[in-house]
C-alpha cells in the first residue's frame, strides 16, 4: 500500500538490485526472523548467521572481489542495510563490519593487512568491531587515554573501551590509542588489534533499552603486546583517518532510519486496516489517515535525499557536513515516525510482541551513535561559517 504512494526510486531499480533485494528478503525472512527471540535471550546473535551472510555474499559487498568482496558499488550495501531497517533487525551489526571496518583497512591497510584480514571478514569467519569511544569520552576523540607505548617492534596498549557494537562476539578491533603519550609526538593512532592477544579483555555485554540482540560491550586492555606491522596507516593519523571516514558512518546510520521508518509504516497501514474500534477499521478515522500521511510525506523526503547521498558516496563524494545533515534529520524522523506508529497500535504497540515495540525500543540510540545529533548540527554550522572560524583562529595565532 505504502508503494502505492511513494514515487519509484532508481537508484535500486537495476535488474542487479532487484535480485539482490529478493535474496536479502529472503535471507531476512527464513533466516533471521525466527531467531530474534533466541539471540535477544542470549545477547548477542550466532556465528552462523555470520557465515550465511558471507557465503550469500552480503558482507564487505563493495569491497574489490581480490580481498573476498562482491566488487558492487555502495548502493547494494545501502540496499542491505535498509532491507534489515524496514524489518527492524539490529543484532547481527554487518554494516559496521562491512562500511566501517573493511573501508578502514581499504583505504589505509598494507597489502598484507588487506590480505589477511578482509577474506576472512567478506566470509563471516571474522567478526570485527571499532574501539573508539571511552567511559569518560564520547564524541571528543582527541581525549582518549587508552595509550599505546613504543617498545621497538611492538606497541604496549593499555586502557579501555566501551559501548562497543560487535565488541563480545569480534575477532578483531581496529582501536583508536594515543601514541608516543606524555611526549612531543604523541597522537592519536588506529591499531589492528586480534581479541586472542594476551591481556585483551571483553566485559560481558550490556543490557540495554533496546537492540538487546546486539553484542554492545566494554574492551579492556591490560599490557598488550601489539606488532608495529599492525599500525593501520601512519603513527599519529588516526584521528584525521576517523574523521574522514565517519561521513560513511552516518550514511549508514541514515539509511536504517529511513529503512526503519519504512517498515513502521507498512506494519501501522496493515495493522490499522484490520483492528476496528467503534465498528470500523482504525484506517477509517481521519487521525489516522492524517498521521499516516505526514509519516509517509516525511520518509519520501528523506529518500530523495539520502539517495542523494548515497550517489555521491558512491563516488567518494560525500561530504562531512552532507552526511551530517543526513545522519541528525533522518533519524529525528524515524524516531517520530516510530513514535506516531505506536501510538495508532494503541495498547497492544507496548507490547514486546509487536514489532514495533522493539522498533521505537531500537530507534532511539541512532540520535546518540556515530556522533550525537547535537554534535551533527555543530559540524554542519562549522561548515556554514567556515571562513568565518577560519579568520579568527588566524587571529588568535597572531
Amino acid at each position: 500500500m505504502l508503494q502505492n504512494v511513494l514515487i519509484a526510486r532508481e537508484i535500486y531499480a537495476s535488474e542487479e538490485h532487484k535480485m539482490m533485494q529478493e535474496m536479502i528478503q529472503n535471507f531476512v525472512d527464513n533466516e533471521i526472523m525466527d531467531h530474534i527471540d533466541e539471540w535477544e535471550k542470549n545477547g548477542m546473535v550466532s556465528r552462523d548467521i555470520w557465515e550465511r551472510a558471507g557465503a550469500l555474499g552480503l558482507l564487505c559487498i563493495d569491497m574489490p572481489l581480490e580481498y573476498g568482496g562482491s566488487g558492487l558499488d555502495f548502493s547494494f550495501s545501502a540496499l542491505f542495510i535498509e532491507e534489515l531497517g524496514k524489518k527492524g533487525i539490529t543484532g547481527p551489526g554487518f554494516s559496521l563490519h562491512s562500511d566501517i571496518i573493511a573501508p578502514y583497512l581499504l583505504k589505509y591497510g598494507t597489502e598484507a593487512q588487506k590480505q589477511n584480514y578482509l577474506p576472512k571478514m567478506a566470509s563471516g569467519k571474522m567478526i570485527t568491531s571499532l574501539g573508539m569511544t571511552e567511559p569518560n569520552c564520547g564524541s571528543d576523540l582527541k581525549a582518549i587515554k587508552t595509550t599505546a607505548v613504543d617498545k621497538g617492534d611492538y606497541y604496549l596498549v593499555n586502557g579501555q573501551k566501551t559501548f562497543i557494537t560487535n565488541g563480545y562476539m569480534s575477532d578483531m578491533s581496529i582501536v583508536a590509542v594515543k601514541t608516543n603519550p606524555g611526549t612531543e609526538k604523541k597522537g592519536v593512532s588506529l591499531l589492528i588489534m586480534e581479541s586472542a592477544y594476551n591481556g585483551f579483555e571483553k566485559g560481558v555485554p550490556f543490557k540495554k533499552i533496546g537492540m538487546k540482540a546486539q553484542d554492545t560491550c566494554e574492551l579492556f586492555f591490560d599490557n598488550v603486546k601489539v606488532p608495529k606491522e599492525n599500525l593501520l596507516g601512519e603513527e599519529g593519523m588516526g584521528f584525521k583517518i576517523m574523521m574522514t571516514e565517519l561521513a560513511r558512518e552516518r550514511l549508514t546510520v541514515a539509511l536504517n532510519a529511513i529503512g526503519g521508518a519504512e517498515g513502521a509504516i507498512e506494519q501501522t497501514i496493515a495493522y490499522t486496516s484490520t483492528r476496528t474500534a467503534f465498528k470500523q477499521p482504525i484506517a477509517n478515522f481521519q487521525n489516522t489517515q492524517f498521521k499516516l500521511a505526514e509519516c509517509a510525506t516525511q520518509l519520501q523526503i528523506h529518500q530523495a535525499f539520502l539517495d542523494r547521498c548515497t550517489l555521491l558516496m558512491a563516488k567518494h563524494e560525500l561530504t562531512a557536513e552532507t552526511a551530517s545533515m543526513a545522519k541528525y534529520s533522518a533519524t529525528d524522523m524515524h524516531n517520530k515516525v516510530v513514535d506516531e506508529c505506536l501510538q495508532l497500535f494503541g495498547g497492544y504497540g507496548y507490547m514486546w510482541e509487536y514489532p514495533i515495540a522493539r522498533m521505537y525500543a531500537d530507534n532511539r540510540v541512532a540520535r546518540i551513535y556515530a556522533g550525537t545529533n547535537e554534535i551533527m548540527k555543530l559540524l554542519i554550522a562549522r561548515g556554514l561559517f567556515k571562513e568565518l572560524f577560519q579568520e579568527m583562529k588566524a587571529k588568535r595565532k597572531n
